[in-house]
């Protein structure tokens, strides 16, 4: 039954021998997993036919279904790779052992000692009685460790051979169809990492078909609620949307084919994802979201394109900013197509997109549209050039030896959205978003970077953290001598935001001399400590639970940046989970106010709510909104006298939430600053930046020197050390630590 689905879903071109090989991969692949079940009870073969499947649909080559068949068989049985290569090819056993996950590190952290031995320095004699809460952060750690360089392996390999993240991709997507029969958790965990990073690798390769797919199945576990409130909204008006949209493709055509233009035009599929990100993007009700209603037009050439979009603007009025041609300027995933909004027929929006049949084919199925066309130099160019632009993004690629890092670099280099920015010259340069003054300066060359002291943007100095945005003209001042200052790799401070950048500022310091980064590594994690009030935790315990060999390599790592001080501090707040007490010390509960800051209505972000006094509603209560002139939202509980009586005046009733209660820990801190005008203001502009609520502020001045301190809630320790980092780096600030209790 499965094989015969899989052979059904082959594309044309597929000879007899290819089918004959499919059939062979399928019984060696259904022979492998013969006792194996899913955890819907299904037979194991059916995920490994769907995964294979997946991939016919996108008509990618045969060698390819044939890796899907078998991508679990090293993984998940005694196969071996050599089985794989004598049976197959070495080609499909390269693309299956890119896709298999790692078993064990390479460097495995120590299972042998309790998690506090490790940073207290406490006896293993103690190990009886440890928390078991420490093994199972340990081992939480170590299981995320394992993932991270799995995906890592996957990427690299992706540099040499595209199809072996088609396959993980497909993989992903049929998990994400049939993830439901998980447990909570791990549903949530998988479905965030499928938003985080298979989602924005599909767009970044151009997949849009399996771009919103994957983003609708993992908004669906990460958030089931607004999902569902989407979704049922979008069904109450299917019919009524169904009719006005065939209503609206007829008129269109009609126009269209009147200017003596041959057109193809769909009603373009709303995805839920989509719809939720522009709300939230734009503070918008559901209502009043732009392309709720969406029509695309296939036409057949360039021309005619434009020519169709003379004629809608002609007979509709385009809506002013919401043009963009990405024909003339391609997005940096190689999509091409007109955008275009006007004001219809019946007074509303209607977001119209113009393509060619080539485009759309890119649009939908993008660096795997390559193998739908078999004939013609100028596609296989075209492919050519995706791939090396895959590689450009990824350059930095073999300089980063950790996984955790490497992912990190994906995010902010690969899957990130890009600035177009221009040299003094007018020379454009492409760079990730968030971008800053650094990271075009190391993009322009290594050595502008590292003398980078300064940069002006559009004629004007700005600070190195500016963030870029596209059309900026940039300009270095450099000096004449010298390298990056280490402060370039704080995160906490984000001078420097692309993975390319911060690989050349940790191999300018590593040539630098062994003794100097291990002595400015000790001095860098000795302050940080210190400023934490941690001074407890021993340095030799920490650099075993890295894994090196002594204390001086770690302390080397930190020095010339292999390791940053925001990982080490994130893994001690990790691994103290559950014995939180002895990092953050709570202080005792305050007495608690029903205030609106912590509700949410329902597509209006943003929105200005107040607590009504009438009903006084609780975190808890069932609550409801009623929309009043100049007062925004007034929250009032559902069986309140007032809002019952109101009820017939429906369009003024908002649905809002109550927003999630955040678990926070008054932390004292105290900085050490030169008075000037305006410190306490900056220092709350950080406060704020971070949604950090100051409980309590005392002040001193005694010579021009001023002693703030203050009473923080913060998140975690990875919060409390970024916000400490950013109020040191202030103007006249000499230093901040945190004060302990006695």
């Amino acid at each position: 039954m499965y094989l015969e689905t899989l052979l059904q879903n082959l594309p044309d071109y597929y000879t007899g021998l290819d089918r004959e090989l499919l059939t062979r991969a399928y019984q060696f692949a259904e022979k492998a997993h013969h006792d194996q079940k899913r955890v819907s009870g299904e037979p194991y073969i059916s995920h490994c036919v769907a995964v294979a499947t997946i991939l016919a649909e996108m008509k990618v080559p045969p060698d390819a279904v044939i890796a899907g068949l078998l991508h679990d068989t090293v993984e998940d049985t005694s196969v071996t790779l050599d089985d794989i290569r004598k049976n197959f090819s070495d080609e499909i056993a390269k693309m299956v052992d890119g896709v298999t996950k790692l078993t064990n590190l390479p460097r495995v952290s120590r299972g042998d000692q309790h998690i506090e031995d490790n940073l207290n320095g406490s006896s293993t004699a103690d190990s009886e009685n440890g928390d078991t809460a420490y093994n199972e952060q340990g081992q939480k750690s170590r299981k995320r460790d394992l993932a991270s360089e799995t995906l890592r392996k996957t990427f690299l390999a992706m540099g040499d051979d595209i199809r072996i993240v088609l396959i993980k991709l497909a993989d992903r997507l049929h998990n994400m169809r049939t993830l439901n029969y998980m447990p909570e958790v791990k549903r949530k965990r998988i479905a965030k990492e499928t938003l985080d990073i298979f989602a924005p690798l599909a767009n970044r390769l151009g997949i849009w078909q399996m771009k919103w797919e994957l983003e609708d199945l993992g908004f669906r576990y990460t958030n089931p609620e607004k999902y569902k409130e989407i979704a049922t909204q979008l069904n109450e008006r299917r019919v009524d949307r169904e009719e006005q949209i065939q209503k609206t493709l007829r008129n269109l055509k009609q126009v269209i084919e009147a200017a003596g233009i041959k057109v193809e035009i769909t009603g373009r599929p709303k995805h839920i994802y989509s719809i939720y990100k522009k709300m939230q993007e734009k503070g918008r009700s559901f209502e009043m979201v732009m392309d709720l209603r969406a029509v695309r037009l296939i036409v057949p050439d360039i021309p005619s394109c434009y020519a169709a979009l003379g004629v809608i603007h002609t007979k509709w009025r385009p809506i002013p900013h919401e043009f963009d041609d990405y024909i003339a300027a391609p997005k940096d995933n190689f999509y091409q197509s007109l955008h275009t909004a006007v004001i219809y027929d019946d007074g509303k929006p209607l977001e119209v997109q113009i393509r060619t049949s080539e485009m759309h084919q890119n649009a939908e199925y993008g660096i795997a549209a390559h193998w739908r066309y078999k004939e013609g130099r100028k596609r296989d160019d075209e492919f050519e050039q995706r791939i090396n632009w895959l590689r450009r993004l990824m350059d930095w690629r073999k300089d980063v030896d950790d996984a955790s890092e490497f992912i990190d670099g994906m995010k902010t280099d690969v899957f990130q959205d890009r600035v177009y920015v221009f040299t003094p010259k007018g020379d454009i340069i492409d760079l990730p978003s968030g971008s800053t003054p650094l990271d075009f300066a190391y993009h322009v060359h290594t050595e502008i970077g590292h003398r980078c002291r300064g940069a002006k943007i559009n004629g004007k100095l700005v600070t190195l953290d500016f963030r870029l945005k596209t059309g900026d003209q940039v300009e270095i001042l450099t000096a004449k001598q010298g390298g990056p200052s280490r402060d370039w790799l704080n995160t906490n401070l984000g001078l420097v935001n692309t993975q390319r950048s911060r690989a050349k500022i940790k191999q300018w310091f590593k040539k630098q001399d062994w003794e100097q980064n291990v002595a400015q590594g000790k001095v860098q994690i000795d302050r940080e400590l210190r400023r934490l009030g941690l001074e407890s935790i021993d340095a030799n315990h920490l650099s075993q639970e890295y894994e090196y060999k002594n204390v001086d390599d770690f302390y080397e790592a930190i020095g010339c940046g292999d390791l940053s001080l925001g990982r080490v501090i994130a893994r001690i707040s990790d691994l103290t989970k559950g014995k939180e007490e002895d990092i953050l010390a709570p202080h005792p509960a305050t007495d608690t106010k029903s205030t609106s800051d912590s509700v949410t209505v329902l597509g209006l972000k943003g929105m200005l709510t107040s607590v009504a006094r009438c009903c006084n509603p609780v975190p808890g209560d069932d609550i409801i909104g009623y929309i009043t002139r100049g007062r925004g939202a007034t929250i009032h509980r559902q069986d309140c006298p007032n809002i019952l009586r109101l009820k017939g005046d429906s369009e003024r009733i908002v649905k809002v939430s109550w927003g999630e209660v955040r678990n926070t820990t008054p932390v004292a801190v105290e900085v050490k600053a030169y008075d000037r005008q305006g410190l306490l203001g900056d220092i709350s502009n950080i406060l704020n930046n971070e949604s950090i609520n100051l409980s309590d502020i005392s002040l001193k001045n005694n010579h021009n020197i001023v002693l703030i301190k203050m009473v923080l809630e913060v998140n975690d320790l990875v919060q409390l050390s970024r916000v400490l980092t950013r109020i040191e780096s202030l103007q006249n600030v000499m230093e901040v630590h945190r004060l302990r209790p006695g």
